[in-house]
Formats: structure tokens, sequence, C-alpha cells
């Protein structure tokens, strides 16, 4: 049995607290919370983050062979992220179900020193046209127009999809993948208000990059947005990097979403990491400027370039209390996908750990109790 303690300033539930993690054969055997002899300038120590909706990083793609997988998951555990979903973007369905059976048959021996893969995202094809970004208009479907034989070759491994709640078919589908314990986010969508509240009764979870392609806050035909802020079980993106969301709408989205229902997500693109240039996402071209990603010749965005370490620091450099910022990158993700065993500084959780300095950048990850700087 190996047996470490790991000290710092540790991030809890709900505050900031001296202390110490006993660690025996990857898992949290005792929390010894306001320790005495802890420096107050040690390192702060969080739970693992948990990227849900990511489609690449470090120029490896999410849909790519095993060793673009293998690559992926090694640069996010570098930025602290322990758990992820690899994310598929709108594509032919042929496409979609070789990108699942490839990622199913990679998860038993993806690497142990790299992020671990929780299953994988379907962002598309049951998109609106009207709401679409930077997806393929050609291989957009009605969930009416696919058989329940194509979607049973997707479901095995399948732990997020994204639905445009107006489209044929879409309250049966959703009903149905819920029902097996698919999480279902509304997104890329038109729809309006009472439109998406039906399909949150039907069993719709969470939202997608919320505010960005989808409906909002039109005053006399409120959307999809509108629904998600006062539906308070229902969980919402936020890709936090300043340009997909303005800041002062993160403020609005603390304030009426409980604390519980946030998710940080990256939404990051395979050039993430690797500086300006051009790429691919799916069947498109994107550029890379800075800190913003578009589809070629157009000012469509197309996702992101932060990693969720970058997420969690801007959330609060803008106000919001480090515990909760944490939590929505860790605690909170996995919540929606129903997974308990770790996100928390527990007695008996996994010691999928995250030491960060006062600037609250990446120093070492710790997954099942394995250290890996950063």
């Amino acid at each position: 049995m190996t047996t470490h303690t790991v000290t710092g300033r540790l991030v809890l539930d709900d505050r900031v607290a001296p202390g110490r993690v006993s660690i025996d054969d990857g898992l949290i055997t005792a929390v010894d919370v306001d320790a005495t002899g802890v420096p107050e300038d040690a390192a702060y120590i969080a739970p693992g983050l948990v990227d849900v909706h990511v489609h690449g990083w470090g120029g490896h793609d999410a849909m790519g062979d095993r060793d673009a997988l293998d690559g992926m998951a090694r640069a996010l555990l570098r930025r602290g992220v322990t758990s992820f979903l690899p994310t598929a973007v709108t594509a032919p369905l042929d496409d979609l179900t070789a990108f699942a059976e490839r990622v199913r048959s990679w998860m038993p021996s993806a690497p142990g020193d790299g992020a671990e893969p929780l299953g994988f995202n379907l962002e598309g094809p049951f998109l609106a046209d009207a709401r679409r970004g930077a997806h393929d208009q050609t291989q957009l479907r009605a969930p009416a127009d696919v058989s329940p034989e194509t979607i049973e070759t997707l479901t095995d491994g399948l732990r997020l999809l994204t639905v445009a709640p107006e489209l044929a078919g879409a309250t049966d589908l959703i009903g149905a993948l819920s029902r097996a314990g698919v999480a279902v986010s509304l997104g890329h969508s038109a729809a309006l208000v009472d439109e998406a509240r039906k399909a949150f009764a039907a069993g719709a979870s969470s939202t997608t990059h919320l505010f960005n392609a989808m409906s909002g806050f039109e005053h006399r035909s409120p959307g999809l947005a509108v629904a998600a802020l006062l539906e308070d079980d229902a969980y919402v993106e936020l890709i936090a990097d300043g340009i997909h969301v303005h800041p002062t709408l993160w403020e609005l989205i603390t304030r009426l979403k409980p604390v519980d229902r946030l998710l940080l997500v990256s939404d990051a693109v395979p050039l993430a990491g690797t500086g300006d240039g051009r790429g691919r996402i799916g069947s498109l071209s994107v550029d890379v400027d800075g800190w913003r990603c578009t589809v070629v010749g157009t000012d469509t965005l197309a996702g992101s370039v932060i990693a969720l370490d970058t997420a969690v620091r801007n959330v609060v450099a803008s106000g919001v209390p480090l515990p909760a910022a944490v939590a929505a990158a860790s605690r909170n993700p996995l919540a929606l996908l129903g997974i308990t065993d770790r996100g928390r500084i527990a007695v008996g959780q996994r010691a999928d750990l995250v030491e960060l300095d006062d600037g609250l950048v990446v120093h070492r990850v710790m997954r099942r109790g394995m250290s890996i700087d950063a």
C-alpha cells in the first residue's frame, strides 16, 4: 500500500482552509482541515478539473486516431484536467459511429499519465440550421430522420448529447436517452421559451455553451437562454474566455443559477495551446488569432483556445469565490454525469487533485494519487 500526504490550502465545498490530505492507493483516506503548521502561502489543493465539452488540445483532435486521443489526454492533464469527455462535432453518421467505436476501444488503454476519459460527448448532428454556428450544414439531422438502430450504435459510452428541442423527434429522443442515463443538453437552437421548457420537462438536464448559438433575451419572444436560467435544475455551460460571453453576463448567470448548476467548459478546438494558425474542426477550416477562433472567412466563433484552468482563473478574477469556481469545473460536471467517486476533497474520494499557486496556475496534478508535474 502506497501512503503519502499532501499539504496546502484546501479548496473545500464551501471554503478554503489550511489542511493535510492523506492518500492510500489512490484514495483519500483522511482530511485534516484547519491543520496547524501549514504556511500561509502554501499551494492551493483543489479537486482535479473535469472538462465535459472539449474537441481537442495541443494539436490533438478528439475525432482523430488513438495517438491523437493519447496526446489530447496527456496535454489536458497538464492543465489540471483529470477527467474529460472527448467531444465530436457534427459529421456524417458513419463518421460519428466510427468516433464512438474508436473512443470505446481506446478507453481501457488510455494513458495513465493523461486525463481519464469518462465516455464521449456528441455536439451534433441534431442541431438547428439557423443556429448551427461552426457545424457543417450539410450533415445536420432531425432526430425523427435517424433510425433507432443508428441511435443505438451511438449510445454505449455516450454521456452527453446536444439537441435542438424544436427539431422533429427531439422530445422523443430526449426522453429515451435520459431514461437510458445519457445527459441531454439543449443547444444550437432557435427554440422559444415554451419549447425549451417542454424539453427540460422531457428529461433534458443541461444547456450547451449558454448564450452562444441559441435564442436568448428578445423581450417579446424569449428563448432557450431564458428557460435555462429560470430552470433551477438545469445545468448551464459557460465558456469563460471573455469572448464567447461578455463577463458582465457571468454575473447574471451566477445570480440566477444555483451554485451547483454552473458548468465551466473549454469547448477547446484541436489547435488550442499551439498558438496562432489555421486548422480544422470537423469538416470546417478555422483560424486562431490570439484568443479568438473563427470559421475561415467569417466572424463565426468555432470554439475556444483556453483550457479549464484558464476558465477558473477568469471567473475568480471576475468575483466568483474560488470554491464555487472550482466546483463549476469539477464537482458540478461530474454531478451532471452521475459520477460521485471524485470531485471533492473528502474521505473515500479518488485522489484526483491539482496544485495551484497564488495566481491559480497549475504546478502539479495528481491522478489516482500519482503525481505529475505540469
